[in-house]
């Protein structure tokens, strides 16, 4: 046995093929089966793709890297479910690409979100945070006040999400632009925040 230790260890060749030969079965006993199980493939009840604006608030949202400092995944633990509601499911993010979970938080999780907070809320805390939590070490977002969202793109990125899955129809894609033209990005924005978690908060 030490033998065929020394030479594994002592023999990059045969260090490597065995590392990926160790990862590739652990990929097909624990990753694989989950992208065929029926819940985290489909959608859970009430779940449905954004809309045109809050598409764009998503891509803003992204864009401006709120994902760095709120989660987007409640863990199945008393102290989180107590604090933020009900654990966070697969079935309620097959239609995010890129989905946002993560454990990373400097302020809270926002998978609950969704109309805990009114819009006039939603927009203090994006001009100013301060005026509605004084602790908050969140930078002000104005600009997004004064942008306008790029709703000439919206049609395309529709149908690039409907070629992954997401049940978008033409009908959707054809009222893109006229549902989103004009609109700021603090609006587009807080539309995002506001469909967070509704599904299950309805179910409930």
């Amino acid at each position: 046995m030490e033998r065929i230790q020394k030479l594994i260890e002592q023999n990059v060749f045969w260090l490597i093929l065995l590392t990926i030969l160790t990862v590739s079965v652990a990929m097909m006993v624990e990753i694989l089966p989950l992208a065929f199980a029926k819940s985290t493939t489909e959608p859970i009840e009430g779940v449905k793709p954004y809309t045109a604006l809050q598409l764009a608030g998503r891509d803003i949202y992204l864009r401006e890297g709120c994902y760095n400092c709120h989660s987007q995944m409640i863990r199945p633990f008393r102290a989180e479910t107590e604090r933020y509601g009900h654990y966070s499911v697969g079935g309620e993010s097959v239609y995010d690409h890129p989905f946002l979970w993560g454990s990373k938080r400097t302020g809270p999780d926002l998978a609950r979100v969704g109309g805990r907070y009114s819009d006039e809320w939603h927009r203090a805390h994006l001009m100013n945070p301060r005026d509605v939590v004084p602790e908050s070490i969140m930078p002000a977002f104005p600009w997004l006040a004064a942008n306008r969202v790029d709703a000439q793109s919206l049609p395309d990125k529709m149908r690039a999400l409907r070629r992954v899955g997401v049940p978008y129809t033409d009908q959707d894609i054809a009222n893109a632009v006229k549902d989103a033209d004009g609109k700021s990005e603090m609006e587009a924005v807080i539309a995002y925040l506001q469909s967070l978690g509704l599904a299950l908060k309805n179910k409930r």
